[in-house]
């Protein structure tokens, strides 16, 4: 079991990770739950009824990355739409967006930080001989597996691989270049992800 995760008997999942695998996926994680940031979140301590009904942004984030991770629910990209048509799904959106985001930004964050805590829990203090396993019940699975996609969509986003561009030219990168480093993340954590998946198929 190396650099990919396998299914536990009890629907789980199960993945070797050597010290600097676990701290560029802490590292990583981390840089995550920070991009995706509290959001509008009611102050701690408030009304619990105002803040089950209280209301997000209504326009799509500045960063590019954040963008590609709460995206315009109701404008598909690369669909040219009439001026009505476009007002309409900006309407939409916007409507969406102020009900939904503050939920989702909560739930990709939690995701994240899960991520964190189960790698802080790997680590004994000192250097490991060998990979740690790292072990994860499904429900870990699926926060792990949610994480994983929104840091593959903020780097490919950095790195501006496209839905038709798959990245492939990115390999062929010179190792001077700046970006192979996160190229190289890139593909690893795809797969990761990859693997997860599989282990959360039905047989």
């Amino acid at each position: 079991m190396s650099g990919r995760f396998e299914p536990l008997p009890d629907g789980g999942a199960a993945i070797a990770l050597d010290e600097v695998e676990v701290s560029i996926l802490r590292s990583l994680a981390m840089q995550l739950a920070e991009l995706i940031g509290p959001g509008d979140q009611p102050a701690e301590g408030g009304d619990p009824l105002a803040e089950l009904f209280a209301e997000g942004p209504s326009e799509p984030p500045a960063d590019p990355a954040l963008a590609r991770l709460f995206p315009d629910a109701y404008r598909p990209p690369d669909q040219e739409l009439g001026p009505r048509e476009e007002r309409e799904a900006r309407e939409a959106s916007a409507e969406f967006r102020r009900f939904t985001e503050n939920d989702l930004r909560a739930r990709k964050r939690d995701d994240a930080l899960a991520m964190v805590r189960d790698l802080d829990a790997l680590t004994t203090g000192s250097p490991a001989p060998a990979p740690a396993v790292l072990e994860l019940v499904p429900n870990k699975s699926r926060q792990w597996l949610g994480a994983l996609n929104d840091l593959r969509l903020a780097i490919g986003t950095r790195l501006e691989v496209t839905d038709e561009d798959d990245g492939g030219a990115l390999l062929r990168l010179p190792d001077s270049d700046p970006r192979k480093p996160m190229v190289m993340a890139y593909f690893w954590l795809g797969g990761l992800q990859e693997t997860l998946v599989e282990t959360l198929m039905p047989e």
